[in-house]
């Protein structure tokens, strides 16, 4: 008899806790104060949607790295988006990089300094507030440099005359475009990059950072040559004892909006792919991130440690084995679209780099057919209809608006 009633409590613990695996985690972000860094979370918020097993809230005041971390570690957020050049702590684990922030030193273009000691005796440098990333980036990079009695002072006011800006952040090409007679540093050539010339050297002392080479072009006249430089990561940062599965899912998602993002901010996400470069981080990899690395898709005594017991019996574990299957394969299913926003990217750039009219008219019949098979395969159900699609279909329409007007 006992039997009897404990096989239908087994089974519905099951169906309990397997419809738990599809509930939303609910993570808090701390909003960042960098304007960009702003821009890109309050995107991630919209593209997540509703079919999303994460739901991001952001925090309502902004803050800097240092304060994130401390909201983090404390427990009144969940995750930080902050710049790998912070100190370590055992309790924050780094999740994943998002994009480079990068080291710009813009000088006037009517000085001609013969090396970057000359460029910086006697300067009025502005490299932002006292402990801003700016700030910090740049004292690093000084560090071992002694000019005696021609030293650089820091001003932190852009009304007076400055000799040299210091700017640490994403690539923007219209960052420069109100200052045209400015010209950016160079540490270095191209061809110097793992040959031991100067960027080697402050990547060694500050191995966070990595070499860095602006395009030529990117900020028009002030980069008329390639510009060597140094790079750090935005990182997605946890507290050390977030679950891991819900870490595993937060890295699903995020590289499952990132064609989405790369398409929204150009230049900033393209390099992001599910086998991520942690090595240069300067806290601990999160367990989830780990096993996202390795492919170990967390197991479902993972996710439900606190109902061990129940899941010790044969009949749990097989309700457990079918809802997973079943959700394996909606995920599979939701993912297929991922191949649609490549296809359609690949078009874009095959066609924005021709001016004939007649490629430009096929590729937006290529668009075309390219949302006829989406839409095929959503009849067929091999596709969700969810905010992947509709994200799909409206970047394939601006696309086709992008070609029409050029």
């Amino acid at each position: 008899m006992r039997d009897m009633i404990r096989l239908p409590l087994i089974i519905a613990a099951a169906l309990v806790l397997a419809s738990c695996d599809t509930a939303r985690q609910k993570l808090v972000l701390v909003r960042p104060d960098g304007p960009v860094d702003q821009e890109i979370v309050d995107n991630m918020v919209r593209l997540l949607g509703n079919e999303s097993a994460i739901d991001l809230v952001l925090t309502d005041a902004p803050m800097t790295g240092g304060e994130a971390i401390l909201e983090v570690a404390e427990g009144r957020a969940d995750i930080a988006l902050i710049s790998n050049d912070q100190p370590f702590r055992d309790d924050i684990a780094a999740v994943m990089p998002l994009y480079a922030t990068v080291l710009h030193v813009v000088y006037p273009d009517h000085r001609d300094p013969g090396s970057f000691i000359d460029l910086m005796r006697n300067a009025l440098v502005f490299a932002g507030q006292p402990g801003s990333a700016s700030r910090r980036v740049f004292e690093r990079l000084t560090a071992t440099i002694d000019l005696g009695d021609e030293g650089f002072r820091f001003e932190t006011g852009l009304e007076a005359k400055i000799d040299l800006a210091v700017v640490f952040a994403p690539i923007a090409p219209d960052r420069l475009a109100e200052y045209p007679d400015v010209k950016l540093w160079s540490i270095g050539t191209p061809k110097e990059i793992g040959r031991g010339g100067p960027v080697d050297s402050i990547v060694l002392l500050n191995p966070h950072f990595r070499p860095f080479v602006i395009p030529v072009g990117t900020y028009g006249d002030a980069a008329s040559e390639p510009v060597v430089t140094v790079a750090v990561d935005k990182l997605i940062i946890a507290r050390a004892d977030l679950d891991r599965s819900v870490v595993y899912d937060l890295v699903n998602e995020v590289l499952r909006m990132r064609p989405a993002l790369a398409t929204i901010h150009p230049g900033l996400f393209q390099n992001i792919s599910g086998d991520f470069d942690v090595s240069r981080s300067r806290f601990v990899v999160h367990a989830g991130a780990q096993d996202y690395l390795q492919r170990a898709e967390p197991t479902f005594v993972e996710r439900y440690s606190g109902v061990a017991e129940v899941l010790v019996t044969l009949m749990v574990a097989t309700f457990s084995a079918a809802f997973a299957g079943i959700r394996i394969f909606n995920r599979r299913r939701k993912n297929r679209i991922d191949r649609f926003y490549k296809a359609a990217l690949d078009i874009r750039n095959a066609a924005m780099a021709s001016t004939d009219m007649a490629e430009r008219s096929n590729a937006i019949e290529q668009l075309r057919q390219l949302q006829d098979d989406a839409f095929a395969k959503l009849v067929d159900e091999k596709l969700a209809a969810d905010e992947s699609f509709r994200i799909f279909i409206t970047l394939t329409n601006d696309i086709v608006m992008q070609l029409d007007a050029g």
